[in-house]
């Protein structure tokens, strides 16, 4: 499994962090359905912008979890490495 982590550029407008939070509890319903797991998010609600970080297969099957959980698929998604 590769680690990714996916950039969400622009919210919805009006999007807050609790919306995100609840978009992120219905990636973490889906996410076994296809061997991925989230591991964490940060979002900056000024700049209307998410960040995700999660475990995957690989990058089209992280975005499929976030298009049919809720929708808001990554305007990006970069495959990292976890630094110490």
């Amino acid at each position: 499994m590769a680690l990714f982590m996916d950039v969400h550029e622009t919210l919805p407008d009006g999007a807050t962090a609790a919306d995100v939070a609840g978009a992120h509890a219905e990636d973490l319903r889906l996410q076994g359905q296809y061997g991925v797991e989230y591991k964490s998010y940060w979002v900056d609600e000024t700049a209307g912008k998410v960040f995700c970080l999660v475990e995957a297969p690989d990058a089209e099957t992280a975005a499929r979890v976030h298009r049919e959980a809720h929708g808001l698929v990554a305007d990006h998604i970069f495959e990292v490495v976890e630094g110490s």
